[in-house]
């Protein structure tokens, strides 16, 4: 799981992600505050700034990371284990700071994450159910989050998301949840052909195409379209856009749940009047 400080800074968030067994990468806001001890951090600048840096010769408490990006550029950055409050290399959460310059810390270029992906070598390494994670392996995880994002805002975008034109909550609600559904079925059209329509020679393909070492938007390859149509055929055929079984619950729990109710307005009262 991958997200920003609107998520990363809901304690009741990481908390449920863990019982649910999600490892996470989610940054924390720069003002995330943390009770502490006289002059000890408290917020995740002030952990920041009490690491050791000299310059890039003598980087102190920092570690050099190159992110690769799609087009084959990359960029060196600077990632460090900081401490603040029970964030902690060895903690059930670590803090890792990300940045372009250590010793400036610029608001544009550094992020501050929180992971419960174990530490390399640290004591939680041989408990946890999740692989060690070192600094450069955090800061790639997260640094996928933004061309996510970016192709989900574009997609719902494209599905409606936001063209509703409605008044109650509930609508809202079931017009965003609809949209979200079709992009999910889209999604999963178009990686997956039905078996009856897939080549053997599709196998050998993949395989080829496959890069070892994927950069921050992952294998540099473009997916083929699929032959027909997204979703051809019969609509009322359960084939269509292979539902599985999770979204029609979903679709009727939403159908089951009764609609927001409103109080008429003035005109509304008197257009209802029974003539005298």
């Amino acid at each position: 799981m991958a997200a920003d400080c609107g998520y990363g800074d809901q304690s009741s968030f990481l908390r449920d992600l863990g019982e649910a067994g999600l490892p996470f990468v989610v940054a924390v806001k720069p003002s995330h505050g943390s009770w502490a001890y006289g002059k000890d951090a408290y917020t995740p600048v002030h952990a920041a700034r009490a690491l050791a840096w000299t310059d890039s010769e003598n980087p102190g408490d920092w570690t050099a990371v190159e992110r690769t990006f799609r087009g084959g550029r990359t960029e060196t950055w600077w990632a460090a284990e900081a401490s603040l409050g029970f964030f902690g290399p060895d903690g059930n959460v670590r803090l890792v700071v990300a940045t372009t310059d250590p010793a400036t810390l610029p608001s544009q270029s550094t992020w501050y994450l929180a992971t419960d992906l174990p530490r390399p070598e640290g004591p939680r390494t041989a408990d946890s159910p999740e692989p060690p994670a070192d600094l450069a392996e955090v800061v790639r995880i997260y640094g996928l989050r933004h061309w996510i994002e970016q192709s989900y805002k574009q997609v719902k975008d494209e599905l409606g998301w936001a063209d509703f034109q409605v008044r109650s909550d509930t609508a809202i609600r079931r017009h965003q949840t609809l949209v979200t559904c079709a992009f999910s079925f889209c999604w999963d059209t178009w990686f997956t052909r039905p078996p009856h329509d897939e080549p053997a020679a599709d196998h050998a393909e993949e395989s080829a195409a496959t890069v070892a070492k994927p950069g921050e938007r992952g294998p540099e390859r473009t997916p083929s379209a699929p032959s027909g149509q997204l979703a051809p055929g019969n609509s009322r055929r359960p084939g269509l856009t292979r539902p599985l079984d999770h979204p029609p619950t979903l679709l009727a729990s939403m159908d089951q749940r009764a609609a927001t109710t409103r109080t008429p307005s003035p005109d509304q009262r008197c257009r209802r009047r029974p003539p005298t």
